[in-house]
Protein backbone atom coordinates (compact mmCIF):
# COMPACT_ATOMS: atom_id res chain seq x y z
CA UNK A 1 0.00 0.00 0.00
CA UNK A 2 1.32 3.07 -1.07
CA UNK A 3 1.15 6.54 1.64
CA UNK A 4 -1.12 9.00 -0.12
CA UNK A 5 1.18 12.11 -0.75
CA UNK A 6 -0.22 15.83 0.86
CA UNK A 7 -3.32 14.15 2.05
CA UNK A 8 -4.04 12.86 5.65
CA UNK A 9 -5.41 9.32 5.59
CA UNK A 10 -8.40 8.88 7.67
CA UNK A 11 -8.05 6.22 10.69
CA UNK A 12 -8.83 3.10 8.88
CA UNK A 13 -6.09 4.20 5.73
CA UNK A 14 -3.90 5.11 8.66
CA UNK A 15 -4.44 1.76 10.64
CA UNK A 16 -3.99 -0.43 7.31
CA UNK A 17 -0.66 1.99 6.35
CA UNK A 18 0.52 1.20 10.15
CA UNK A 19 -0.28 -2.66 9.45
CA UNK A 20 1.36 -2.73 5.96
CA UNK A 21 4.57 -0.63 7.81
CA UNK A 22 4.98 -3.21 10.48
CA UNK A 23 4.58 -6.33 8.11
CA UNK A 24 7.80 -3.96 6.02
CA UNK A 25 9.60 -3.56 9.29
CA UNK A 26 9.76 -7.17 9.49
CA UNK A 27 11.16 -7.56 6.28
CA UNK A 28 13.64 -5.06 7.03
CA UNK A 29 14.74 -6.89 9.72
CA UNK A 30 15.58 -9.95 8.33
CA UNK A 31 17.52 -8.00 5.49
CA UNK A 32 19.07 -6.00 8.82
CA UNK A 33 20.07 -9.73 10.18
CA UNK A 34 22.58 -10.19 6.66
CA UNK A 35 24.36 -6.85 7.60
CA UNK A 36 24.86 -8.87 11.79
CA UNK A 37 24.93 -12.53 10.63
CA UNK A 38 27.99 -11.62 7.91
CA UNK A 39 29.22 -8.39 8.99
CA UNK A 40 28.65 -7.95 12.73
CA UNK A 41 29.78 -11.33 13.94
CA UNK A 42 32.77 -11.34 11.30
CA UNK A 43 34.39 -8.11 12.45
CA UNK A 44 36.54 -9.30 15.64
CA UNK A 45 37.55 -12.92 13.89
CA UNK A 46 38.38 -10.73 10.64
CA UNK A 47 41.17 -8.66 13.14
CA UNK A 48 42.03 -11.87 14.74
CA UNK A 49 43.04 -13.03 11.14
CA UNK A 50 45.21 -10.14 10.53
CA UNK A 51 47.28 -10.94 13.54
CA UNK A 52 46.13 -7.74 15.96
CA UNK A 53 46.71 -7.81 19.83
CA UNK A 54 44.07 -8.69 21.85
CA UNK A 55 44.05 -5.08 23.53
CA UNK A 56 43.29 -3.89 20.18
CA UNK A 57 40.63 -6.46 19.65
CA UNK A 58 38.63 -5.74 22.72
CA UNK A 59 38.81 -1.88 21.78
CA UNK A 60 37.67 -2.87 18.33
CA UNK A 61 34.74 -4.86 19.77
CA UNK A 62 33.96 -1.98 22.64
CA UNK A 63 33.78 0.58 19.59
CA UNK A 64 30.14 -0.85 19.40
CA UNK A 65 29.30 1.16 22.38
CA UNK A 66 29.86 4.57 20.98
CA UNK A 67 27.08 4.55 18.99
CA UNK A 68 25.14 6.41 21.70
CA UNK A 69 26.68 9.51 21.14
CA UNK A 70 25.78 9.27 17.47
CA UNK A 71 22.46 8.95 18.57
CA UNK A 72 22.54 11.87 20.45
CA UNK A 73 23.17 14.07 17.50
CA UNK A 74 20.50 11.74 15.60
CA UNK A 75 17.75 12.61 17.72
CA UNK A 76 17.98 16.39 17.50
CA UNK A 77 16.47 15.25 13.83
CA UNK A 78 13.68 14.39 15.45
CA UNK A 79 10.30 17.23 14.72
CA UNK A 80 12.79 18.61 12.28
CA UNK A 81 13.60 16.11 9.64
CA UNK A 82 11.60 13.34 8.44
CA UNK A 83 12.37 10.33 10.12
CA UNK A 84 12.20 7.89 6.97
CA UNK A 85 14.72 10.65 5.77
CA UNK A 86 16.91 10.32 8.43
CA UNK A 87 17.14 6.48 8.16
CA UNK A 88 17.62 6.18 4.13
CA UNK A 89 20.98 8.22 4.69
CA UNK A 90 22.17 6.75 7.74
CA UNK A 91 21.57 3.22 6.16
CA UNK A 92 23.58 4.27 3.40
CA UNK A 93 26.15 5.51 5.44
CA UNK A 94 26.09 1.95 6.56
CA UNK A 95 26.87 0.33 3.55
CA UNK A 96 29.64 2.39 2.57
CA UNK A 97 31.51 1.60 5.84
CA UNK A 98 31.35 -2.06 4.99
CA UNK A 99 32.65 -1.31 2.18
CA UNK A 100 35.34 0.64 3.36
CA UNK A 101 35.74 -2.59 5.07
CA UNK A 102 35.75 -5.17 2.59
CA UNK A 103 38.34 -2.70 0.99
CA UNK A 104 40.25 -3.02 3.99
CA UNK A 105 40.93 -7.15 3.38
CA UNK A 106 42.11 -6.47 0.16
CA UNK A 107 44.56 -4.02 1.20
CA UNK A 108 46.27 -6.77 3.43
CA UNK A 109 45.82 -9.24 0.25
CA UNK A 110 48.15 -7.05 -1.38
CA UNK A 111 50.61 -6.72 1.60
CA UNK A 112 50.07 -2.52 2.01
CA UNK A 113 49.98 -1.33 5.36
CA UNK A 114 49.39 -4.20 7.10
CA UNK A 115 50.38 -2.84 10.63
CA UNK A 116 48.02 -0.21 10.27
CA UNK A 117 44.85 -2.19 8.90
CA UNK A 118 43.93 -3.17 12.25
CA UNK A 119 43.64 0.74 13.13
CA UNK A 120 41.93 1.50 9.82
CA UNK A 121 39.19 -1.42 10.58
CA UNK A 122 38.71 0.04 14.20
CA UNK A 123 37.76 3.55 12.08
CA UNK A 124 35.78 1.85 9.41
CA UNK A 125 33.73 0.05 12.28
CA UNK A 126 33.19 3.56 14.02
CA UNK A 127 31.62 5.41 10.80
CA UNK A 128 29.11 2.39 10.46
CA UNK A 129 28.50 2.52 14.23
CA UNK A 130 28.53 6.35 14.01
CA UNK A 131 26.11 5.66 11.46
CA UNK A 132 23.60 3.29 12.83
CA UNK A 133 23.64 5.30 16.11
CA UNK A 134 22.65 8.38 13.94
CA UNK A 135 19.89 6.39 12.85
CA UNK A 136 18.56 4.93 15.52
CA UNK A 137 16.25 7.37 17.72
CA UNK A 138 14.29 7.98 14.05
CA UNK A 139 13.50 4.32 13.99
CA UNK A 140 12.60 3.84 17.82
CA UNK A 141 10.17 6.92 17.86
CA UNK A 142 8.66 6.00 14.29
CA UNK A 143 7.66 2.24 15.26
CA UNK A 144 6.75 4.08 18.53
CA UNK A 145 4.00 5.60 16.41
CA UNK A 146 3.41 2.54 14.72
CA UNK A 147 3.30 -0.15 17.06
CA UNK A 148 0.07 0.04 19.12
CA UNK A 149 0.79 -0.21 23.05
CA UNK A 150 -1.80 -2.70 23.99
CA UNK A 151 0.34 -5.36 22.00
CA UNK A 152 3.68 -3.84 21.97
CA UNK A 153 5.29 -6.38 24.26
CA UNK A 154 3.89 -9.48 22.17
CA UNK A 155 4.54 -8.28 18.63
CA UNK A 156 8.20 -6.86 19.40
CA UNK A 157 9.19 -10.27 20.59
CA UNK A 158 7.73 -11.89 17.41
CA UNK A 159 10.07 -9.33 15.83
CA UNK A 160 13.03 -10.59 17.90
CA UNK A 161 11.77 -14.26 17.37
CA UNK A 162 11.68 -14.20 13.43
CA UNK A 163 15.36 -12.35 13.24
CA UNK A 164 16.94 -14.42 15.88
CA UNK A 165 16.03 -17.34 13.49
CA UNK A 166 17.56 -15.80 10.30
CA UNK A 167 20.47 -14.70 12.53
CA UNK A 168 20.96 -18.24 13.29
CA UNK A 169 20.58 -19.43 9.80
CA UNK A 170 22.57 -16.53 8.19
CA UNK A 171 25.55 -16.76 10.60
CA UNK A 172 25.75 -20.80 10.20
CA UNK A 173 25.91 -20.04 6.93
CA UNK A 174 28.87 -17.56 7.09
CA UNK A 175 30.69 -20.30 8.75
CA UNK A 176 30.60 -22.78 6.48
CA UNK A 177 31.35 -19.88 3.47
CA UNK A 178 34.42 -18.93 5.96
CA UNK A 179 35.21 -21.87 6.56
CA UNK A 180 35.74 -23.11 3.08
CA UNK A 181 37.59 -19.97 2.13
CA UNK A 182 39.85 -21.00 5.07
CA UNK A 183 40.54 -24.54 4.00
CA UNK A 184 41.60 -23.55 0.60
CA UNK A 185 44.08 -20.70 1.87
CA UNK A 186 41.74 -17.92 0.99
CA UNK A 187 40.56 -17.12 4.70
CA UNK A 188 40.79 -13.10 4.01
CA UNK A 189 39.09 -13.63 0.82
CA UNK A 190 35.88 -15.04 2.44
CA UNK A 191 35.97 -11.98 4.80
CA UNK A 192 35.97 -9.90 1.87
CA UNK A 193 32.68 -11.65 0.37
CA UNK A 194 30.97 -11.63 3.44
CA UNK A 195 31.44 -8.18 4.34
CA UNK A 196 30.14 -7.39 0.21
CA UNK A 197 26.86 -9.07 1.14
CA UNK A 198 26.85 -7.28 4.89
CA UNK A 199 27.40 -3.83 2.73
CA UNK A 200 24.40 -4.62 -0.20
CA UNK A 201 21.86 -5.86 2.55
CA UNK A 202 21.91 -2.35 3.74
CA UNK A 203 21.43 -0.70 0.52
CA UNK A 204 18.42 -3.26 -0.15
CA UNK A 205 17.09 -2.24 3.54
CA UNK A 206 16.90 1.75 2.44
CA UNK A 207 14.80 0.64 -0.73
CA UNK A 208 12.13 -1.20 2.39
CA UNK A 209 12.40 2.09 4.73
CA UNK A 210 11.57 4.32 2.07
CA UNK A 211 8.47 2.38 1.89
CA UNK A 212 7.31 2.76 5.36
CA UNK A 213 4.72 5.24 6.57
CA UNK A 214 5.32 7.81 9.24
CA UNK A 215 2.57 9.20 10.99
CA UNK A 216 2.78 12.98 11.66
CA UNK A 217 5.31 14.24 15.18
CA UNK A 218 4.49 17.70 15.96
CA UNK A 219 7.15 18.85 19.09
CA UNK A 220 5.36 20.75 21.51
CA UNK A 221 7.63 23.37 23.08
CA UNK A 222 6.92 22.24 26.64
CA UNK A 223 7.92 18.82 25.96
CA UNK A 224 11.25 19.81 24.64
CA UNK A 225 13.46 17.11 26.56
CA UNK A 226 17.43 18.81 26.47
CA UNK A 227 20.61 16.70 27.62
CA UNK A 228 21.08 19.41 30.85
CA UNK A 229 17.61 19.15 31.88
CA UNK A 230 17.68 15.34 31.96
CA UNK A 231 21.07 14.70 33.66
CA UNK A 232 19.53 17.34 36.12
CA UNK A 233 16.75 15.08 36.79
CA UNK A 234 18.37 11.42 36.68
CA UNK A 235 18.03 10.41 40.22
CA UNK A 236 14.55 11.95 40.76
CA UNK A 237 12.60 10.31 38.09
CA UNK A 238 11.86 6.34 38.08
CA UNK A 239 13.20 6.29 34.11
CA UNK A 240 16.78 8.28 35.33
CA UNK A 241 17.38 5.42 38.04
CA UNK A 242 16.71 3.07 35.22
CA UNK A 243 19.27 4.72 32.88
CA UNK A 244 22.08 4.71 35.85
CA UNK A 245 21.10 1.08 36.68
CA UNK A 246 21.66 0.71 32.52
CA UNK A 247 24.75 2.77 32.20
CA UNK A 248 26.53 0.81 35.86
CA UNK A 249 25.72 -2.29 34.02
CA UNK A 250 26.73 -1.87 31.07
CA UNK A 251 30.02 -1.04 32.31
CA UNK A 252 29.75 -4.30 34.45
CA UNK A 253 29.08 -6.36 30.83
CA UNK A 254 31.93 -4.21 29.32
CA UNK A 255 34.74 -5.71 31.38
CA UNK A 256 34.09 -9.48 30.09
CA UNK A 257 31.75 -8.65 26.45
CA UNK A 258 34.33 -8.54 24.12
CA UNK A 259 36.57 -10.97 25.30
CA UNK A 260 34.92 -14.04 24.51
CA UNK A 261 35.29 -13.69 20.70
CA UNK A 262 39.38 -13.63 21.86
CA UNK A 263 38.29 -16.59 23.91
CA UNK A 264 37.09 -18.69 21.86
CA UNK A 265 38.58 -18.01 18.65
CA UNK A 266 42.77 -17.64 20.44
CA UNK A 267 42.01 -19.62 23.57
CA UNK A 268 40.02 -22.94 22.97
CA UNK A 269 40.86 -22.36 19.05
CA UNK A 270 37.56 -23.05 17.85
CA UNK A 271 37.36 -22.83 14.32
CA UNK A 272 34.53 -20.56 12.72
CA UNK A 273 31.40 -22.93 12.73
CA UNK A 274 32.27 -24.27 16.15
CA UNK A 275 32.82 -20.34 17.49
CA UNK A 276 29.80 -19.13 15.64
CA UNK A 277 27.49 -21.88 16.73
CA UNK A 278 28.27 -21.75 20.22
CA UNK A 279 28.36 -17.71 20.25
CA UNK A 280 24.81 -17.86 18.54
CA UNK A 281 23.27 -20.56 20.79
CA UNK A 282 21.76 -18.01 23.61
CA UNK A 283 20.01 -16.78 20.35
CA UNK A 284 18.68 -20.08 19.09
CA UNK A 285 16.83 -20.96 22.94
CA UNK A 286 15.62 -17.23 22.92
CA UNK A 287 13.70 -17.99 20.11
CA UNK A 288 11.76 -20.52 22.03
CA UNK A 289 10.92 -18.18 24.85
CA UNK A 290 10.98 -14.76 23.56
CA UNK A 291 6.80 -14.77 22.82
CA UNK A 292 6.37 -15.92 25.97
CA UNK A 293 8.55 -12.92 27.56
CA UNK A 294 6.58 -10.79 25.62
CA UNK A 295 3.43 -12.10 26.97
CA UNK A 296 5.00 -11.88 30.47
CA UNK A 297 5.72 -8.41 30.33
CA UNK A 298 2.75 -7.34 28.66
CA UNK A 299 0.69 -8.98 31.67
CA UNK A 300 2.79 -8.27 35.03
CA UNK A 301 4.96 -5.44 33.78
CA UNK A 302 8.63 -4.39 32.10
CA UNK A 303 10.03 -4.18 35.75
CA UNK A 304 9.16 -7.80 37.33
CA UNK A 305 10.98 -9.42 33.76
CA UNK A 306 13.86 -7.27 34.22
CA UNK A 307 14.23 -7.77 37.93
CA UNK A 308 13.99 -11.61 37.08
CA UNK A 309 16.34 -11.86 34.56
CA UNK A 310 19.15 -9.73 35.95
CA UNK A 311 19.16 -12.48 38.66
CA UNK A 312 21.07 -14.74 36.47
CA UNK A 313 23.08 -12.44 34.11
CA UNK A 314 26.07 -11.95 36.58
CA UNK A 315 26.29 -15.28 36.15
CA UNK A 316 27.30 -15.65 32.54
CA UNK A 317 30.75 -14.84 33.01
CA UNK A 318 31.97 -17.48 35.10
CA UNK A 319 29.84 -19.95 32.80
CA UNK A 320 32.12 -19.59 29.72
CA UNK A 321 34.76 -20.69 31.81
CA UNK A 322 33.69 -23.48 34.35
CA UNK A 323 33.91 -25.82 31.44
CA UNK A 324 35.97 -25.68 27.87
CA UNK A 325 33.68 -29.06 26.49
CA UNK A 326 31.90 -27.49 23.16
CA UNK A 327 28.46 -29.21 23.93
CA UNK A 328 28.79 -27.71 27.45
CA UNK A 329 28.99 -23.92 25.72
CA UNK A 330 26.79 -24.92 23.54
CA UNK A 331 24.02 -25.51 26.06
CA UNK A 332 24.92 -24.02 29.49
CA UNK A 333 25.58 -20.05 29.09
CA UNK A 334 23.18 -19.78 26.58
CA UNK A 335 20.25 -21.41 28.17
CA UNK A 336 20.83 -19.42 31.31
CA UNK A 337 22.41 -16.23 30.45
CA UNK A 338 21.26 -15.97 26.45
CA UNK A 339 17.57 -16.14 27.18
CA UNK A 340 17.75 -14.15 30.08
CA UNK A 341 19.65 -11.30 28.09
CA UNK A 342 17.22 -11.51 25.21
CA UNK A 343 14.52 -10.93 27.55
CA UNK A 344 16.39 -8.44 29.68
CA UNK A 345 16.95 -6.31 25.90
CA UNK A 346 13.63 -6.84 24.75
CA UNK A 347 11.47 -5.62 27.97
CA UNK A 348 14.45 -3.01 28.34
CA UNK A 349 13.57 -0.62 25.18
CA UNK A 350 9.95 -1.46 26.19
CA UNK A 351 10.29 0.15 29.58
CA UNK A 352 11.37 3.32 27.66
CA UNK A 353 7.90 3.41 25.90
CA UNK A 354 5.58 3.29 29.02
CA UNK A 355 7.80 5.84 30.91
CA UNK A 356 8.36 8.33 28.38
CA UNK A 357 6.04 10.71 26.33
CA UNK A 358 6.08 9.84 22.89
CA UNK A 359 7.33 13.29 21.70
CA UNK A 360 10.38 12.56 24.08
CA UNK A 361 11.31 9.00 23.35
CA UNK A 362 13.34 9.66 20.10
CA UNK A 363 15.61 11.87 22.65
CA UNK A 364 14.77 9.68 25.46
CA UNK A 365 16.58 6.36 23.80
CA UNK A 366 19.62 8.77 22.58
CA UNK A 367 20.39 9.73 26.29
CA UNK A 368 19.67 6.35 27.40
CA UNK A 369 21.79 4.25 24.89
CA UNK A 370 24.76 7.50 25.54
CA UNK A 371 25.08 6.91 29.20
CA UNK A 372 24.98 2.93 28.23
CA UNK A 373 27.55 3.25 25.55
CA UNK A 374 29.83 5.12 28.09
CA UNK A 375 29.50 2.89 30.41
CA UNK A 376 30.31 -0.34 28.18
CA UNK A 377 32.88 1.41 26.30
CA UNK A 378 34.76 2.53 29.92
CA UNK A 379 34.07 -1.23 30.99
CA UNK A 380 35.78 -2.27 27.79
CA UNK A 381 38.60 0.05 28.08
CA UNK A 382 39.39 -1.32 31.72
CA UNK A 383 38.70 -4.66 30.19
CA UNK A 384 41.49 -4.15 27.78
CA UNK A 385 43.84 -2.25 30.15
CA UNK A 386 43.81 -5.01 32.60
CA UNK A 387 44.71 -8.08 29.96
CA UNK A 388 47.80 -6.44 29.26
CA UNK A 389 48.79 -5.55 33.25
CA UNK A 390 47.41 -8.90 34.79
CA UNK A 391 50.50 -11.19 34.90
CA UNK A 392 50.00 -14.18 37.00
CA UNK A 393 51.00 -17.61 37.67
CA UNK A 394 47.93 -19.16 39.42
CA UNK A 395 45.80 -18.33 37.01
CA UNK A 396 44.50 -16.62 33.69
CA UNK A 397 44.51 -13.28 33.00
CA UNK A 398 41.23 -13.78 31.30
CA UNK A 399 39.99 -16.39 34.00
CA UNK A 400 40.66 -13.33 36.52
CA UNK A 401 38.86 -10.90 34.02
CA UNK A 402 35.54 -13.14 33.97
CA UNK A 403 35.55 -13.61 37.80
CA UNK A 404 36.00 -9.09 38.60
CA UNK A 405 33.12 -9.33 35.64
CA UNK A 406 30.83 -11.26 37.27
CA UNK A 407 31.20 -9.54 41.16
CA UNK A 408 31.11 -6.02 39.49
CA UNK A 409 27.40 -7.28 37.87
CA UNK A 410 26.04 -8.66 41.14
CA UNK A 411 26.87 -5.49 43.13
CA UNK A 412 25.53 -3.74 40.24
CA UNK A 413 21.89 -5.61 40.37
CA UNK A 414 21.93 -5.59 43.87
CA UNK A 415 22.11 -1.93 44.28
CA UNK A 416 19.85 -0.32 41.59
CA UNK A 417 17.52 -3.03 41.04
CA UNK A 418 15.18 -1.93 43.92
CA UNK A 419 15.77 2.09 43.13
CA UNK A 420 13.41 1.69 40.38
CA UNK A 421 9.93 0.55 39.44
CA UNK A 422 6.88 -0.64 37.46
CA UNK A 423 4.77 3.01 36.49
CA UNK A 424 1.95 1.64 35.00
CA UNK A 425 -0.54 -0.91 36.42
CA UNK A 426 0.06 -4.50 36.27
CA UNK A 427 -1.41 -7.56 37.54
CA UNK A 428 0.85 -8.65 40.53
CA UNK A 429 2.58 -11.90 41.24
CA UNK A 430 1.10 -13.27 44.09
CA UNK A 431 3.99 -16.16 43.67
CA UNK A 432 5.54 -18.30 42.15
CA UNK A 433 2.17 -19.96 41.05
CA UNK A 434 1.65 -17.13 38.50
CA UNK A 435 4.58 -17.95 37.00
CA UNK A 436 4.03 -21.52 36.06
CA UNK A 437 0.35 -20.76 35.58
CA UNK A 438 1.35 -18.47 32.14
CA UNK A 439 4.02 -21.11 31.57
CA UNK A 440 1.54 -23.57 31.25
CA UNK A 441 -1.63 -22.15 30.37
CA UNK A 442 0.95 -19.91 27.55
CA UNK A 443 3.52 -22.60 26.39
CA UNK A 444 1.40 -24.54 23.52
CA UNK A 445 -0.36 -21.71 22.22
CA UNK A 446 3.13 -20.10 22.09
CA UNK A 447 5.16 -22.61 20.51
CA UNK A 448 2.74 -22.43 18.09
CA UNK A 449 2.83 -18.70 17.77
CA UNK A 450 6.42 -19.31 16.68
CA UNK A 451 6.10 -22.24 14.44
CA UNK A 452 3.02 -19.79 12.17
CA UNK A 453 5.41 -17.13 12.84
CA UNK A 454 8.85 -18.98 11.45
CA UNK A 455 6.05 -20.13 8.57
CA UNK A 456 5.40 -16.86 7.84
CA UNK A 457 8.80 -15.57 6.37
CA UNK A 458 7.74 -16.34 3.18
CA UNK A 459 5.16 -13.87 3.52
CA UNK A 460 7.09 -11.41 4.60
CA UNK A 461 9.31 -11.35 1.92
CA UNK A 462 7.25 -11.33 0.04
CA UNK A 463 5.75 -7.68 1.14
CA UNK A 464 5.70 -5.05 -1.08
Amino acid sequence: MKEAKNKKPTKSEEKELKHHTRRLSIKEGIFWTFRTSFGDYYIAPFTIAMGAKSSLIIILNSIWNLGPISQLVGSRFIGKTKRKKVLIKTLTLEAIAWLFIAFIGYLYLQNLYTPFLPVLTIIGLGLMVFAGGLGYPSWFSLMGDIVDNKFRGRWFSKRSTILSLTTIILAITAALILNYFKNTGNEIIGFIFLFLIAAFARFYCVRLIARHYEPELKIKKEKEFNLKKFIKELKNSNFGKFVLFRSMFAMATGLTAPLVSIYLLRYLQFDYLTFIIISLSGTFFSILTLNLWGKISDKYGNYKVIALTTFVIPLTPLLWILSTNKIYLFLVPAIIGGTAWTAFIMTSGNFIYDNVDKEKRGKAVSYLNLFLGIGAFSGGMIGALLIEIINTNWIEPIYLIFFIGTLARMIVVGFWIPKFKEIKHKKKIKGIKDFKDIIIKEAKPTILEDVHEIIAIKDYMQEK
